[in-house]
């Protein structure tokens, strides 16, 4: 308990973390489970999560240094820059043929160094001492089997399982699931409805200009305003059909910005927006670009894999709303391309 009575929790690891890396690793890692668990908000910025870290250097295969402390560093990112200054510094001191005292140190972002707090010579002067207020907690086997029965799943088996059951890449799952809201978000995007969806067809959507907006805002995708029921709609849309993954693109910018609130299937139908699937249309589009066009039928003909310039050109005219299924076979038909 803190000096206002507010319980804290505080994870002591042993010295077995070699590099920034891995005590980044560790601290990103750690913090990710407790959020999971619902036991903090890893808010580090905030104060809801500190980190004090124990720097010491040695020769390789040598006896462990003296070590110093760096006291409540408060993001991820200054605890490697701490360390990596840190370990600098003593070797420097070393170097020289100095000796490291013992003592906390804190960090300066700004300046990207520490400066000495206070000494320590011994580890009798942290003064730590019972609260004669406070009676011990002593937990039995039962609780703490009920606990672990109770544990919610964890970032890593989450991540397996979307990999195995969404189909999603190892890397995507890893995005997903670093923030247990954004997992949430996508897992019932997949499921809205009690329809299944394409894992990957929501990836492609969340990750993409969903994030990007996310990211210009500085939140969470699954902190925006667009909900799981909106991106659901519009994967449906392109699974029957209706739309392409352009015009999808277009439907989210929308959400995005002045149709906050609109229905996906509602705003392509308002908009006009819905896909060309009527052939005789794309085919009067196709015969007009290839009319306009001879020269670059010419050089299509001798290299049959230019026929991407045609069907960029026959898309862009049909304002995105061809079919691109139909418009390819139809445009190798109309140019006699296999």
């Amino acid at each position: 308990m803190n000096r206002s009575g507010v319980a804290l929790m505080e994870i002591v690891s042993k010295p077995d973390l070699r590099s920034a890396d891995e005590a980044k690793a560790y601290l990103a890692k750690l913090r990710t489970i407790l959020r999971y668990l619902g036991t903090c908000d890893g808010n580090m910025e905030q104060g809801s999560m500190r980190a004090d870290v124990n720097v010491s250097v040695r020769a390789p295969g040598g006896e462990f240094g003296t070590r110093c402390e760096i006291k409540n560093v408060n993001s991820v990112r200054f605890a490697g820059q701490a360390i990596e200054y840190e370990a600098r510094r003593q070797i420097d001191i070393l170097e020289d043929g100095g000796t490291i005292d013992q003592e906390t140190r804190l960090f300066d972002p700004k300046l990207g160094e520490t400066r000495s707090m206070r000494s320590k010579e011994e580890a009798h002067d942290y003064r730590y001492f019972p609260d004669p207020d406070l009676l011990p907690l002593e937990f039995d086997d039962a609780f703490v089997a009920d606990l672990a029965a109770h544990i919610p799943e964890l970032p890593d088996e989450k991540r397996a399982r979307f990999v195995s059951e969404y189909g999603v890449t190892p890397y995507d799952a890893m995005v997903l699931t670093l923030d247990r809201d954004a997992a949430h978000f996508y897992e019932t995007t997949v499921k809205f409805g009690d329809k299944a969806r394409d894992g990957k067809a929501v990836v492609n959507l969340i990750m993409g200009d969903l994030s990007a907006y996310a990211n210009t805002q500085q939140v969470s995708f699954a902190e925006t305003h667009v909900t799981p029921s909106q991106i659901a709609g519009i994967v449906d849309l392109i699974a029957n059909d209706t739309i392409s993954t352009k015009i999808a693109k277009d439907v989210l910018a929308m959400i995005l910005s002045d149709e906050k609130d609109a229905d996906p299937a509602e705003l392509v139908e308002r908009k006009g927006l819905k896909q060309v699937t009527d052939t005789g249309a794309i085919e009067a589009i196709i015969d007009e670009i290839i009319a306009a066009n001879p020269d670059q039928v010419a050089k299509v003909l001798a290299k049959p894999t230019m026929v991407g310039w045609f069907v960029g050109q026959a898309m862009k005219a049909s304002g995105g709303k061809a079919n691109p299924k139909a418009l390819n076979e139809l445009m190798k038909k109309k140019l006699g391309l296999k």
